[in-house]
């Protein structure tokens, strides 16, 4: 495949992921807590997170092991490989969800979008980039690299703090507060989309950009029906918190 056609792919996929946006105005997904009966057979809510984060980790590590590209592109892999072992292995055994489920359509849907995300990033990675030693200096990198583990301590913080705010035994949902909770609803959102544009501006190339603008479209939507759920759940939910950007969204 040359690059040009993989680009073409690749755009065609940034126009689904914009169609996905839209979608998303009007269809929220039935999981966590938005979960509500109608969308078929469901499975268990962790079996869930490893059976759709799986795809990511797996067909990047496959690209990785196969390939024969320069520092550059395994330090990339490297990025997305913790990433996602985090997301397949740890994240979901942390999470005290005890008997809650998700549909197996949502999983499914997931499936195919880790797939294709992963497929493109990898490809690229193993038989497309023209990285050299000399990319780890430029801006770009510094940048993304910055951005890339600033994203990733925010998601992991704020994923430890979510998960703290339950006690054992408990399953509802209580109002976070504190840290960047004070500002928005979903600081662990912001963080990913943070440490995506990060991995975007390092890998430099259209798969790593549709990556990010389907991390958006299906992020924003998500933080602001969030936020929108607390408000209503919650009366004396703070007024000047934010969805996802402090003062902003």
């Amino acid at each position: 495949m040359t690059k040009n056609e993989f680009n073409t792919i690749c755009f065609v996929w940034i126009l689904v992921a914009l169609a996905a946006f839209i979608l998303l105005q009007f269809v929220t997904a039935p999981y966590g807590r938005h979960t509500q009966k109608g969308w078929g057979i469901e499975i268990s809510n962790k079996w869930g997170w490893i059976i759709m984060e799986l795809p990511s980790f797996l067909i990047m590590l496959y690209f990785c092991v196969i390939s024969k590209s320069n520092a550059y592109s395994y330090f990339l892999f490297g990025l997305w490989l913790i990433h996602y072992f985090n997301r397949t292995f740890i994240f979901p055994l942390r999470i005290k969800t005890k008997g809650k489920r998700m549909p197996l359509v949502i999983a499914g849907s997931a499936i195919l979008f880790n797939g294709v995300n992963a497929s493109l990033n990898g490809y690229y990675l193993c038989y497309l980039s023209t990285f050299d030693i000399g990319d780890f200096m430029n801006t770009n990198f510094l940048l993304g690299i910055l951005l890339f583990f600033t994203g990733f301590i925010i998601n992991q913080k704020s994923d430890d703090y979510l998960i703290k705010l339950r006690k054992p035994g408990e399953s509802g949902y209580k109002i976070p507060n504190g840290w960047l909770f004070e500002y928005v609803s979903c600081p662990n959102h912001l963080g990913e989309v943070i440490q995506w544009a990060g991995f975007a501006l390092i890998a430099y190339n259209y798969a790593a950009l549709s990556f990010l603008i389907w991390t958006l479209a299906n992020l924003v939507p998500r933080a602001i029906k969030h936020h929108r759920w607390y408000q209503e759940k919650f009366p004396e939910y703070p007024s000047k918190r934010k969805a996802l950007i402090p003062w902003m969204i």
